[in-house]
């Protein structure tokens, strides 16, 4: 008799411990949290014969229901490289006027293409002016491969946008089981599965299959505390991205203003050099009120804003300038450690509301 007794002592403790662990505690909550899913496309949703909508994405979720309420919206489906900034401007009006509609909502995951996704969610950490967490996701391998991930990290970016722990954290990039921030992460290979990463600063946090777990927070402005409001945005206006390299001419810089851009980002040689040839550049830039943000173009790094020369003081002798130094006289402004993408991203935006050289250094400074 003692023996039977034991045994289903045992078969209890285990019933026990499998209705504990087996399901997450959202799964036992009477109302999960609501989630929206905005689909935009881009190759998680990019099967063969036909690309998945919103909903068919949310319904090839396993066990979604354990952590959240899906609730779908098809903003388009093209791959990400296709998306517009008109469409920029709609998408975060879209998003911001969601969270204001809806205070019960949780949060949001967005999908989008991984070629450009680290510029939309920098976009939209800029943009989306709400405390709860906007989460983007995406997938290297299409619905049609063997391997596709894409519904693994759906499931993630859901458990994440509904997680309480995620709010006041800027928007999240969520794949391959990582958290990483907007502001930090890059995409860093063409192909592999762990493309996305945030270099030196590390992960914010990780999914695991018990919780979600942070590891640190975001101490730069974002989200809510955003001075980007895009309520009278007609346009974003046009900033163009040229590289410093051996021998660059300085008659690309020209060109780009000519052709209407109102900023431009030099992807400066190591921590700020600029090619001789582009110092020319640089001054009919400043000539035509144009701002020009220097970025290093190593990926990682910091290019340290300092109090600027006049843009007509006059250009170095010789030799490559250095933006920490002489390439400053140009109405240069420095990008700290964003990257080029990053800081065009954030010039578009610092232009929608100001040209002044010193008010888009605070910017660059505090964002």
């Amino acid at each position: 008799m003692t023996r039977y007794r034991c045994a289903l002592v045992s078969a209890l403790l285990a019933l026990i411990t499998l209705a504990t662990f087996a399901a997450p505690p959202a799964a036992r909550a009477a109302d999960a949290p609501r989630v929206l899913l905005i689909a935009t496309g881009g190759t998680i949703s990019n099967r063969n014969g036909g690309r998945l909508t919103a909903q068919e994405l949310a319904q090839a979720i396993p066990a979604l229901g354990r952590y959240a309420r899906a609730e779908t919206e098809q903003f388009t489906n093209v791959a990400s490289s296709e998306v517009t900034l008109a469409q920029w401007l709609q998408l975060a009006r879209h998003i911001n006027e969601v969270c204001q509609r809806d205070p019960g909502l949780a949060g949001i995951v967005v999908t989008s293409g991984t070629d450009t996704l680290e510029e939309l969610a920098y976009y939209l950490d800029l943009t989306v002016r709400d405390a709860r967490p906007v989460v983007v996701v995406g997938s290297m391998r299409n619905p049609s491969t063997l391997g596709y991930e894409g519904a693994a990290n759906l499931l993630e970016g859901f458990r994440v946008a509904a997680d309480p722990a995620s709010r006041n954290k800027g928007v999240l990039v969520v794949l391959n089981d990582e958290i990483n921030s907007a502001r930090e992460v890059t995409k860093t290979d063409a192909l592999r599965l762990e493309t996305f990463q945030s270099r030196g600063y590390g992960l914010l946090g990780v999914v695991d299959p018990d919780r979600v777990v942070y590891y640190r927070d975001v101490v730069k402005r974002h989200t809510a505390k955003s001075e980007f409001d895009l309520a009278g945005v007609a346009a974003l206006p046009r900033v163009d991205i040229l590289l410093v390299y051996q021998g660059a001419p300085g008659d690309l810089v020209k060109a780009a203003v000519d052709g209407g851009a109102k900023g431009i980002v030099i992807g400066a040689a190591g921590a700020g050099a600029i090619a001789p040839d582009q110092v020319a550049g640089l001054q009919y830039a400043a000539s035509k009120g144009v701002v020009v943000v220097v970025a290093t173009r190593t990926g990682s790094g910091r290019i340290a804003a300092e109090q600027m020369p006049p843009p007509e003081a006059a250009a170095p002798a010789g030799g490559a300038a250095s933006a920490s130094e002489e390439g400053r006289r140009w109405n240069v402004v420095a990008a700290e450690d964003l990257t080029p993408l990053k800081a065009r991203i954030l010039l578009m935006l610092a232009l929608t509301r100001t040209t002044d050289r010193a008010e888009i250094q605070r910017m660059f400074t505090e964002y």
